[in-house]
């Protein structure tokens, strides 16, 4: 969905596509990345903390309403208030009797023109999560954790059936006509690849609109195009580039099993052999 600088009509947006998603037959909905506000960390401004909001708090109690009325779950990011000065980019999973399930916090914050968000966010400490829900395992990440297969890797790792990304991106204007389609797609192939590796379905869900920081800057044409792929990298459901959309797609948790029984990825695993991998940089100068 688009976003406008009113918080509470965002809110009310987002509630009524809750709804209208749940009474069209959605058990697990998901929102996109700060689904409330627009996106502020186009600019580093001490006066965008006042957006912030405990968890619980007012926004996981309207949510939990609704998903307790129609026995959904629903994934929502939320700019977390933890403490004067430490703040997050967090993921709540609420369950179908209306309380907290499960939360993540954004492990990697980007630094980039326009997405300054390591002014804003703490990075996470609550690790990588896969949390039970009546249609199986939800693995929730945010935006730049997209890009990383350490990330999707152990969060399927902990048994997650879908990867489910909460998702802010898009073209910076003057950049769109040079760069644009490679962007997008490296952006789809990188989370069909996630899908693929770890025989799980992922789902991307991205803003839509153009949006302008106050003062300079050409703003951000967020680019849409939300979409849901299966174990395979299939893309089962897609969303355009310019307009609001809900998307719905099937879930078969067989369809994991399936996949992973004649492409046996996580069996063939060298678990002795990757010990580097937590290092940054591995130095074989010498």
């Amino acid at each position: 969905m688009s976003c406008s600088s009113n918080t509470d009509e965002n809110r009310q947006k987002a509630l009524g596509r809750i709804e209208e998603s749940a009474k069209n037959g959605a058990h697990i909905v998901c929102l996109q990345e700060l689904f409330l506000t627009p996106y502020f960390c186009q600019r580093e401004d001490p006066d965008y903390f006042d957006l912030a909001e405990p968890i619980p708090g007012p926004s996981t109690r309207e949510i939990g309403k609704l998903a307790k009325a129609h026995k959904i779950t629903v994934i929502a990011s939320l700019f977390e208030r933890r403490a004067a000065g430490v703040y997050h980019n967090t993921v709540v999973i609420i369950g179908e009797n209306g309380e907290i399930a499960g939360k993540y916090r954004k492990m990697h914050i980007p630094d980039d023109p326009g997405y300054y968000e390591k002014y804003y966010f703490t990075p996470g400490d609550l690790g990588f999560k896969a949390v039970d829900t009546p249609c199986g395992k939800v693995g929730p990440l945010i935006c730049w954790d997209q890009w990383y297969p350490e990330a999707a890797r152990l969060t399927a790792l902990q048994g997650a059936h879908i990867l489910c990304y909460p998702t802010a991106i898009g073209w910076h204007p003057r950049e769109k006509s040079m760069y644009g389609s490679e962007q997008l797609s490296a952006w789809r192939t990188i989370q069909r690849s996630h899908a693929i590796a770890n025989g799980v379905y992922a789902a991307a869900v991205n803003r839509v609109g153009h949006e302008m920081p106050s003062g300079d800057g050409d703003g951000i044409e967020f680019w849409g195009s939300s979409f849901i792929c299966d174990p395979f990298g299939v893309i089962i459901a897609e969303a355009p580039c310019d307009k609001e959309t809900i998307l719905y797609a099937e879930i078969d948790v067989m369809r994991v099993e399936n996949v992973r029984r004649h492409w046996p990825f996580l069996r063939d695993r060298r678990t002795d052999a990757y010990q580097g991998i937590s290092e940054r940089i591995l130095d074989n100068s010498i």
